[in-house]
């Protein structure tokens, strides 16, 4: 007579919550805003909106820190918190930059081109993390460094957009200007989003502290 086996125990997502997890959430929901924002600046074409949405990329990146320090202040941490960080920086870090530069004004075919190359190489950085995380990490577990610059440096562009926003360079009047080629337009600022998707996706090491 064979032994019944035991039913698996049912996954339940709210009990399997950590504290720094809800703040990985709040990195998501203030990406998504940002996007909202960027999305009503093309709308309404109140400049505003172009800094509210830079706002909460900076208040993504708040949270995106805090949960990192709270998960090791409580040493508590999960694959499913590691993966919720890594959709959370997506949207926070890679599509919300990208569209707050097309909403800035790079919206010709090649800037588009440039703008899901950023995109696809943040994706493709968080996923070499995921899986070399427990490579990389020393005999207490801690990854020592990180392998191309961390998808959140995107800050930096953003920062740069929302100053040219309060300089009144959008649309037309964008830094640069921009380049016609084969009929159709680049603008060279988006080279900034090529510069640091590619740096995202190198080999240089950065000291993580």
């Amino acid at each position: 007579m064979t032994t019944p086996q035991p039913h698996p125990k049912r996954f339940s997502m709210i009990r399997e919550f950590h504290l720094a997890d809800w703040f990985t959430l709040g990195n998501a929901v203030c990406g998504v805003g940002a996007l909202f924002s960027a999305m009503t600046y093309l709308g309404t074409r109140e400049v505003l909106h172009i800094y509210f949405a830079a706002a909460l990329v900076l208040a993504a990146l708040i949270f995106d820190v805090l949960d990192g320090r709270i998960a090791r202040w409580r040493q508590k941490s999960s694959a499913m918190g590691r993966e919720l960080d890594s959709l959370a920086d997506v949207i926070s870090f890679g599509v919300a930059p990208a569209i707050i530069a097309y909403g800035c004004g790079m919206q010709g075919l090649y800037d588009r081109v440039v703008l899901a190359y950023f995109v696809a190489c943040g994706v493709s950085r968080l996923a070499r993390y995921n899986v070399t995380a427990e490579s990389l990490s020393g005999d207490d577990g801690k990854v020592k460094y990180f392998e191309g610059t961390p998808i959140p440096t995107s800050i930096v562009l953003v920062g740069l957009l929302a100053l040219a926003a309060y300089m009144g360079a959008l649309g037309e009047n964008l830094w640069f200007g921009k380049v016609l080629i084969g009929g159709f337009t680049l603008h060279p600022l988006v080279l900034l989003f090529a510069a640091s998707g590619s740096l995202m996706i190198s080999r240089i090491r950065i000291p993580k502290f």
